[in-house]
This record gives C-alpha cells, sequence and structure tokens, in this order.
C-alpha cells in the first residue's frame, strides 16, 4: 500500500488540496492518505477544512503574531521532520507556492519521500513578483519528483528549465474540482451556512454585483490607493451597482480602504468571507476585480468576467483565453474596463461566455490515477 502525505497551510492551498484529499481517500485500498497542516493561517484554514469535512492528522498550529518569513520557514521544516519520521510517506504532494509548500519540499526531499507539486509549473519570470511566491513555487519545482501541470503552458515552463517531460502531467487544476463540488453544495436548499444567510441580509442580489477582493504585497501603499479611488469613482459612476469588499484584515489593506470607501454609499465593506459564503457571492456577481490568482481561475467557470489588479500574472492561459483582463493599479484603467463592460453587452458576453482554460474538474482523478500507476 503506497503511503501518502498531503501538507498545506493556507487557505487557498486547503481549497485546492481537498477534493485530492478526498480522491486518495475513496482509493483506501491502495492509498493510506495522512493530512498535515502547517497552520500559516489558522482561522481560514479551518474553515475550509471544516467546509470540506477534513480532519488533519497532524497540525503543527505554526501561526503566531508577528510571524515572518525567516521563523515560519525555519519552523515548517523542523516541525515537518517528526511528522515525516512517523509516518515515512512514500509520497509528499505540495501545492502551489506558500511558504509551507516551499519549506515542505525541502523537508520532504530530506526525508527521502518522492516530492508531488500540485499545480505545478506557474511562473511570471519576476523573481519579486508576486513576493516570494514566485522563488516558492520555483524551488518546489526544483526538487519535486513529479509535476502536476495544470496547463500547457505550465508543462512548457517546466520543460524550459530543463525539468525532464516524463515526470510531467497535465492534469488541470485541481481549483476547478473544488468550485464544481462548493457550487453544487452551497446552492443545494439542504445547505444552511449562518454566514450565507447573513450575506443575504447585507446583499441587495435585485441589484447587479461587483465583487472586489485585493490582499497583494506588491499593491501596498500606492496601489491601494490608486485602486480605491477606481472604486470609488466606478459606484458614482454607476449607482445602479453595488460594490461588495470583503477587506482582508491586513492594515496595509484596511487603512486606505476604510478611510477612502467607507463613507460611498454603494460600497459595502464586510469582513472576509469564508470560502463557502465567497462561492456564493462570486456565484451572485455581475463582475470580479480582483488581485487574487485563485479568483481568475474559478471565476471563467462561473460565467463571470475579472479584472485582474496586478501588472503580471503567472496565470497567462486566462488572459489568452479572453476570460481576464490585466489592469494593474492603473486607476483610469480599472474605471474605464469596469465601464466597457458594464455598458458594452457583446464585450461583457464575449468574456463571460468563454470556457475556462483550467479544466474540465477531473484533475484529481487524473493525479490518482497517475499514481496508482506508478511501480
Amino acid at each position: 500500500m503506497k503511503k501518502n502525505l498531503i501538507i498545506f497551510g493556507t487557505r487557498p492551498e486547503a481549497i485546492k488540496m481537498a477534493p485530492l484529499v478526498k480522491a486518495f481517500q475513496k482509493n483506501n485500498n491502495a492509498f493510506a492518505t495522512k493530512v498535515c497542516i502547517t497552520a500559516q493561517h489558522r482561522e481560514m484554514l479551518d474553515q475550509v477544512l471544516s467546509f470540506f469535512e477534513i480532519t488533519p492528522d497532524y497540525d503543527l498550529d505554526l501561526m503566531k503574531p508577528n510571524q515572518n518569513l525567516y521563523t515560519l520557514t525555519a519552523d515548517i521544516i523542523t516541525g515537518l521532520k517528526t511528522v515525516l519520521d512517523e509516518f515515512k510517506p512514500d509520497f509528499v504532494y505540495v501545492h502551489g507556492d506558500t511558504t509551507t509548500t516551499m519549506a515542505a519540499s525541502i523537508a520532504a526531499f530530506y526525508s527521502g519521500a518522492q516530492v508531488c507539486h500540485v499545480e505545478a509549473g506557474l511562473r511570471t519570470f519576476d523573481k519579486r513578483s508576486p513576493f516570494p511566491e514566485e522563488i516558492n513555487r520555483s524551488i518546489a519545482g526544483r526538487i519535486s519528483d513529479y509535476h502536476f501541470a495544470p496547463t500547457e503552458t505550465s508543462k512548457l515552463n517546466l520543460i524550459n528549465e530543463n525539468i525532464s517531460s516524463k515526470s510531467i502531467i497535465v492534469t488541470g487544476n485541481t481549483v476547478i474540482d473544488a468550485l464544481n463540488y462548493s457550487a453544487s453544495k452551497v446552492t443545494s436548499n439542504r445547505f444552511k451556512d449562518p454566514e450565507i444567510e447573513n450575506l443575504k441580509s447585507v446583499v441587495d442580489t435585485t441589484q447587479k454585483i461587483i465583487l472586489v477582493t485585493g490582499h497583494r504585497r506588491e499593491n501596498h501603499g500606492e496601489g491601494f490607493i490608486n485602486i480605491c479611488k477606481a472604486l470609488k469613482q466606478i459606484a458614482k459612476n454607476h449607482p445602479e451597482f453595488n460594490i461588495i469588499y470583503p477587506v482582508h484584515l491586513n492594515p496595509n489593506v484596511q487603512k486606505p480602504v476604510y478611510e477612502l470607501l467607507d463613507s460611498v454609499t454603494n460600497i459595502k465593506l464586510i469582513n472576509p468571507l469564508s470560502y463557502p459564503a465567497f462561492v456564493w457571492l462570486m456565484e451572485k456577481a455581475y463582475l470580479i476585480i480582483t488581485d487574487s490568482g485563485g479568483v481568475q481561475e474559478e471565476a471563467p467557470s462561473l460565467g463571470k468576467p475579472v479584472l485582474v489588479m496586478r501588472d503580471t500574472t503567472e496565470r497567462p492561459e486566462a488572459v489568452d483565453a479572453g476570460t481576464v483582463l490585466l489592469v494593474g493599479t492603473n486607476t483610469e484603467k480599472i474605471i474605464s474596463e469596469t465601464k466597457r463592460l458594464i455598458e458594452n453587452k457583446q464585450a461583457y458576453e464575449s468574456m463571460s461566455r468563454l470556457h475556462n482554460p483550467y479544466g474540465d474538474g477531473k484533475a484529481c482523478e487524473r493525479i490518482v490515477n497517475h499514481i496508482l500507476n506508478i511501480k
């Protein structure tokens, strides 16, 4: 029986790894699968685990006040040694580009396990954007034995880094597997969630909604000031729209957002949402303005155009497919592209009807089948 250890530490990782955990657990005759969380994020991570009904086997519980990248990296590597020594996995699965991903791949390599990188091969080719994610995923890519790339573009990135094509498997992105499960669950009459019920009392779904999210380090400071100026003008230009903005808890985000937008009548600033509540709100939105990587992947499956407040993206497939558009933190560009999607029906429908380049919801099935066939 093959022994799997699936490691993650943040909410985005948990969302994308949860369907893989479920897929391996369905094959419990072939695999002994355990889950280890670093809890790089704590509360938001726990919400996702609860929603997907996953109980970790190991919890390093590393989140602490004033945490920095130096101490977090060291704590993950040393904390995982005990887990790896005890369980002795054959395969360790890491996801994407977090500090957990980078540090866990190093620890797994030290232990002698084979490292499997889910969502492998994303690149901006700028080591400081996004920071530190671009380097995190590059390090994981050098260490990994198996690379589960979401797209052919990601595969080509790896081949160009002299990664053997035999170790790269194009699977689609597991986030689509998660989204399909989640959208079905949150729209079911049987699913009752207090946070969604509260949202229904806050959000007027008879009006069109613009959903906004933002948190990237590279946008802190002037970038967020420009974003807020744009949102304020959009609200003024389009009073028939409600702008709903779940505001990230980082003070570098909270300060400009509340100072510049709190008094705008048709902008509602709300607390960060749990994953199921966010899926529900995405499904209700007319369009989405974000700097999130995950939203770029999810929204096209729901038919929602996305304006991306970044100058670069490691997800060029969506840009090439026309489902997302890069607008950076340029105030005028955010305003003008929002106006175009609101007033030009053809432009809106062109973005909302395009296919999702990130997969068909069967990524986890492809990963499981590949590991099953390893001799």
